[in-house]
């Protein structure tokens, strides 16, 4: 059964990221940003109902006007549950640019890529931030950096705060808690040496997977 969950839940995904990558295509550039955004909220929560993951929230979001919000890092299906909730533009380390057909998919999506290596990262980073607060957007930030279990906290990157401050805009946390048969659980964390293959194989092919 977990192999033909896992076919099943995998061509219905990848059907479905062909007709995101269409959209981004042909529909996008000619598409207005109320139009853009819901469409980003859509796309991500039919993506996680194929992927046999469902998403709960708790508490009040910001859905209007400019927002960071601090988000802890756990999967690739973060970025979709926070979309779900309210479409955001992230800013993600330059690597993801490089997944296949999901790396396209986000770079397509405006996200926000981050090259740690180079000493001029944050300003650019920043003026891009700083654009889409002025654009009325929500921007997601994952300051730790990297991906963890999901149980506690590792250090941030504080600096990547400094285009909230400057611009006054609200700064809200957001704590993504993963579940697995209604147990907290790091099942579907992307972390160590797993690759993004091997990671697809194991949440693809479960059940029980729940973010709230």
């Amino acid at each position: 059964m977990r192999v033909f969950r896992f076919a099943l839940r995998a061509l219905l995904a990848l059907s479905w990221v062909l007709i995101g990558l269409l959209t981004l295509v042909l529909i996008f550039p000619l598409a207005g940003q109320k139009v853009r955004l819901e469409f980003k909220r859509l796309w991500s929560g039919v993506l996680l109902i194929l992927c046999g993951v469902r998403v709960s929230y708790s508490g009040e979001p910001l859905r209007h006007g400019p927002t960071l919000w601090v988000i802890n890092h756990v999967s690739w299906l973060d970025i979709f549950a926070i979309n779900h909730v309210r479409p955001a533009v992230f800013i993600a380390k330059s690597e993801i640019r490089r997944w296949p057909l999901l790396g396209w998919l986000v770079a397509g999506a405006d996200t926000i890529f981050i090259e740690r290596a180079s000493r001029h990262a944050l300003q650019k980073v920043s003026r891009a931030v700083q654009d889409k607060f002025e654009s009325g957007q929500v921007v997601g930030l994952f300051p730790e950096g990297t991906t963890s279990q999901g149980y506690d906290l590792l250090p941030f990157y504080a600096n990547l705060f400094e285009p909230a401050r400057r611009a006054n805009v609200p700064i809200q946390p957001v704590a993504l808690l993963f579940f697995h048969h209604n147990k907290r659980s790091d099942f579907a964390a992307f972390v160590g040496d797993e690759n993004l293959v091997q990671n697809l194989w194991k949440v693809l092919g479960a059940t029980g997977v729940r973010i709230e």
